[in-house]
């Protein structure tokens, strides 16, 4: 192994150690499963935004609680600072003899105190991130492992940026509630606490007079609640169109750029982000008055606070330097419920996105697989009987009354117009889509009867448009298969006419092929989406125009390949160039989602049917 090998696998291997460490550290007791237990949580308190962010930190509760005990010893040099000051300023004005010492006193103890506050804000930090994080990282792993489990029609009518604004800018908000609501929120109402017991156990007028401003700040916060629940609602909503809507934008600017149409697609955005600044912009106004209002009603109250006590120290019912201690626990208060009022707008986006993410968990659009027969091998017989099928949203039925026989290791092709419904039976077969009216039947098992995730394992699907992601050629070979011997791979490589561009490259497999393949042409990662098929040894084929995006020397090769290695495998092939499925064993002519002809292509041809003309176009 050379050294630079050496020290990958070094590095790889301590990431997952330090990996392992801490997610063990974070996790919650009894093992729980972060993805279904939050589902769960959703489920049980839907509709209660409130109690279901508390559930979500089951077993995390004792961190919550060291945070805040360790929170209180770091700000307790704030909390006796006060007293601190009044009895020094006492001290000196009624001319205590023992002034000195109790300066001194009070100075060591105050520089402790402060330096404590170092460890306790480390500890403090620790526990509170542990816990955060520890749900920040849970929620989104539910919404990616509820996402794979969503039906592919949910997929098909959900803009994915507005999925990605979900796992993303919703967890992270709802992060931050959790921040607010057991950290911040704590620490103010302890700051409220030790001000009005210190004050109440000096004086009776001053604590009954701060608490007539209690009354006016629920008021003050209890009148814009709906409003701003309102606001955070519509930028929500607005900020998952625009995250879409960019999405779509950057996959489409070579199309854009190819066409001239810069300025028509600026113009558009333009539109949806003068349309987010219109709800951001109602939205800040409305927190910016919430702000403002509830600042100005506590700050003249801390005047009058001032000027209370002056006259009451005036009077000689209290002392001089408790004037300062009342009014820093005056400020105290009065900051606290600013702060409040500060947090109100981030709580009710906190609220709005766990709604936001419990669209998705409490989505029942699912595939639903448990409990049903798992299947250890295929075949490879189908049988559509009677097939009825209409895509949601209404419209025309794409299928209508298909039959349609196919025997284990048969090719056939699917052959057709645009939307006579081809691919709608290649989704079938994989089970994207169920029947309500009719039956498909694999090996005389129904497939709405039966485990699809035990099915698909033996499929392998290569779909009209080549699907990578950024990693390798390798590691897109080999998604999903592990064990392949690199004899094995060769071969495929070989069958998938792969080899001659690997060898041009200077890192062959392990050349990186850049977002969705975007560093290869669509016929090599048409190649290698072939070639990831290959691998899986699979006993049903599914080939969607899969040679659709090589040039004709490419698919030569191919057809004679995929010809070699479907041999006794049942395979189904959507083409629109009838000459690549000539050696297909049965070729259906499907129209209006009815099979209308179906044999050989000999057979086909001598019919001088749909098909015969459908050749004579193409000729």
């Amino acid at each position: 192994m050379s050294i630079k090998k050496a020290n990958t696998a070094k590095a790889k291997k301590t990431d997952k150690i330090t990996k392992t460490s801490f997610e063990k550290k974070m996790s919650p007791p009894k093992g729980i499963e972060p993805a279904v237990w939050f589902t769960e949580m959703y489920r049980k308190h839907e509709g209660h935004p409130i109690l279901t962010l508390i559930a979500l930190y089951k077993g995390n509760y004792r961190k919550f609680f060291l945070a805040i005990f360790f929170f209180f010893i770091k700000h307790a040099c704030v909390w006796i600072l006060p007293i601190v000051m009044a009895n020094i300023i006492n001290d000196v004005t009624t001319g205590n003899p023992d002034v000195m010492r109790n300066i001194v006193m009070y100075v060591v103890m105050m520089i402790g105190l402060i330096a404590l506050n170092v460890p306790m804000n480390y500890l403090y930090t620790d526990y509170k991130s542990q816990a955060t994080r520890y749900a920040e990282t849970g929620l989104r792993k539910a919404l990616i492992r509820k996402l794979q489990q969503l039906s592919i029609a949910y997929h098909v009518e959900t803009q994915s940026g507005k999925l990605q604004s979900k796992i993303m800018r919703d967890v992270e908000a709802v992060e931050s509630l959790s921040t607010q609501m057991f950290i911040n929120i704590l620490n103010i109402a302890m700051n409220i606490i030790v001000a009005l017991v210190v004050t109440i156990s000096k004086s009776w007028v001053v604590f009954l007079f701060f608490l007539i401003t209690t009354p006016l700040a629920a008021v003050t916060m209890v009148s814009f609640r709906g409003v701003m629940k309102k606001r955070n609602r519509e930028f929500r909503k607005e900020m998952e169109e625009t995250s879409a809507r960019v999405m779509e934008m950057v996959e489409l600017i070579p199309v854009t750029r190819a066409h001239a149409l810069e300025e028509e697609e600026v113009s558009k955005m333009s539109d949806q982000l003068f349309s987010v600044a219109e709800k951001g912009y109602k939205l800040d106004l409305v927190q910016a008055l919430f702000g403002s209002v509830g600042w100005a009603v506590f700050q003249i109250f801390q005047v009058i606070c001032l000027g209370f006590t002056g006259y009451l120290a005036l009077e000689g019912n209290i002392l001089v330097g408790d004037i300062a201690l009342y009014q820093n626990y005056f400020a105290t208060i009065v900051n606290q419920f600013s702060a409040i009022i500060t947090l109100v707008p981030v709580i009710a986006k906190g609220i709005e996105s766990v709604s936001s993410i419990g669209e998705i968990l409490l989505s029942e659009d699912i595939e639903d697989n448990e409990g049903k027969k798992e299947i250890a091998d295929v075949q490879g017989n189908f049988s559509f009987h009677n097939v009825n099928f209409q895509y949601k949203g209404g419209g025309r039925a794409t299928l209508n009354g298909l039959n349609l026989e196919v025997t284990k290791g048969e090719t056939i092709a699917l052959v057709g117009e645009s939307g006579a419904g081809k691919t709608t039976i290649l989704n079938m077969v994989i089970g994207f889509y169920l029947t309500r009216d009719g039956e498909v039947l694999i090996d005389g098992e129904n497939l709405n009867e039966i485990d699809l995730r035990s099915y698909r394992k033996h499929l392998a699907v290569v779909p009209q448009t080549s699907i990578l992601f950024s990693g390798t050629i390798r590691e897109n070979i080999l998604y999903g298969c592990e064990g392949v011997t690199e004899e094995k791979l060769q071969e495929v490589i070989q069958a998938a006419n792969l080899k001659d561009l690997i060898d041009s490259l200077p890192e062959g497999l392990e050349t990186k092929v850049g977002e969705h393949g975007g560093k290869l042409s669509g016929g090599q990662r048409q190649r290698i989406s072939i070639a990831r098929a290959l691998v899986r040894e699979p006993s049903v084929i599914i080939l969607d125009e899969a040679t659709s995006a090589l040039d004709s020397i490419s698919e030569k090769l191919i057809q004679e390949a995929v010809d070699r290695l479907t041999e006794n495998r049942t395979t189904f092939i959507v083409a629109h160039r009838l000459s690549t499925i000539r050696n297909a064993d049965k070729i259906a002519v499907i129209d209006a989602g009815r099979c209308v002809e179906y044999g050989t292509f000999e057979e086909l041809m001598e019919k001088k049917g749909r098909f015969y003309q459908m050749k004579v176009l193409q000729s």
